[in-house]
């Protein structure tokens, strides 16, 4: 069912953006089916990104950590000095024609660096410890806030990060002292954040008093109301809807779940986010029966990832939250987030095989049994029953 409700999500997504393409490329100068034909080889791409991460061993992803961390950090330096600065932020930098968002990147990379360094450190017994767990977790946490937050302006993505680091360390066992200490030095830094930055300060002004300002801080946001409220029941329809015709910025990417509202009602935004929550449903039963600390980390990582960039998206349109300029997993335009997004489900697939059957990933290292094809061996393996049932 994992396999099922992520293809239904990216055929909505699909089906979204070829109803608003031609609306999008009114005055552009492209055909009407561009956006369409960029999000189906998205797609693709995120089919091909699906079947590798479900394919590639576990164990050799864990090996990958640095690689991916310092890819990572280069390509987010790099979006900021040859990137092109779009509404305040530095998030995209032009690769061979393409557009490439390096934050979804880094937080693929944050996920399986951070599931090691943690499964390390539990199966050490060295979670406590303030030099060899707490330290290195607050330089990670630095660096989010200056290449994420500052360097790139994206506050959005910032708190994506952190909460996959909050979750992923409280489900490892972190001493709640220190979970709290690193909750008062991220408030600390929001707060610092948001005062010394009038982009965000107006963004928050906004969240609070939308209308107050209609034609200008607060354009989007009432526009995204207005999509939201015009939808009525069971909404007006794929054919129809004047949102997309350049009245609410961002109509493929930050604003999709407005225009969803717009065409498909209340009704239809009710069985979207069904469809939503049982995905993360079967994401957590997953994660409960993870047949090592490795791969609890990285499902946890992924589920916190998903569940909170959807809450971020969905509450800025609804007027719950400020804006923050993220994308709605599966459903959104844009390649690198349906890349990276279907890359994690790739993950989970794996783990999902071996949640019932198959040896641990910390077993086989312990054996030292590199060239053995893992995928052979098919004992049963129950996480956390001390007998079998």
């Amino acid at each position: 069912m994992l396999v099922v409700f992520s293809v239904i999500l990216l055929v909505i997504g699909l089906i979204v953006v070829y109803a608003i393409s031609p609306g999008l490329a009114a005055g552009k100068h492209v055909s009407e089916n561009y956006y369409v034909n960029k999000q189906i080889i998205a797609v693709l791409l995120g089919v091909v990104s699906f079947i590798a991460a479900s394919h590639v061993p576990i164990v050799w992803w864990r090996r990958l950590q640095l690689p991916l961390i310092a890819v990572a950090a280069v390509a987010a330096v790099a979006v900021r000095l040859f990137g092109e600065r779009v509404n305040g932020a530095y998030r995209w930098i032009q690769v061979g024609g393409l557009s490439f968002q390096a934050v979804e990147l880094v937080k693929f990379a944050l996920l399986v660096w951070l599931a090691a360094f943690l499964a390390d450190r539990m199966r050490q017994g060295e979670l406590g410890n303030t030099q060899k767990t707490f330290k290195p977790l607050l330089i990670a946490l630095i660096l989010i806030g200056v290449v994420v937050a500052k360097l790139q302006s994206d506050l959005g993505s910032t708190g994506v990060l952190v909460v996959m680091m909050a979750a992923m360390c409280f489900i490892a066992g972190l001493p709640l002292k220190r979970v709290a200490m690193i909750a008062g030095i991220i408030a600390v830094g929001t707060i610092l954040l948001v005062s010394t930055s009038s982009y965000r300060r107006d963004r928050l002004l906004t969240f609070m008093h939308p209308e107050s300002d209609c034609l200008n801080t607060g354009y989007q946001a009432c526009q995204a109301l207005i999509a939201v409220g015009s939808g009525g029941l069971i909404g007006k329809g794929l054919g129809h809807g004047a949102q997309a015709y350049g009245y609410l910025p961002e109509a493929a990417n930050d604003s999709i779940f407005a225009i969803m509202a717009e065409k498909f009602g209340f009704v239809g935004i009710v069985l979207l986010l069904c469809l939503f929550m049982a995905l993360f449903a079967r994401i957590k039963n997953v994660l409960e029966r993870a047949p090592d600390n490795f791969s609890r980390l990285l499902i946890t990582g992924i589920l916190a990832w998903l569940s909170t960039q959807a809450i971020i998206n969905i509450g800025a349109m609804i007027g719950l939250l400020p804006l923050k300029g993220i994308t709605l997993p599966f459903i959104s335009y844009g390649g690198t987030s349906v890349v990276f997004v279907t890359a994690a489900i790739g993950l989970v697939f794996q783990v999902s095989r071996y949640t019932t059957f198959g040896i641990s990933t910390e077993i086989e290292e312990e054996r030292h049994e590199s060239t053995t094809d893992w995928r052979r061996d098919r004992r049963p393996h129950y996480a956390y029953s001390g007998r079998r049932p």
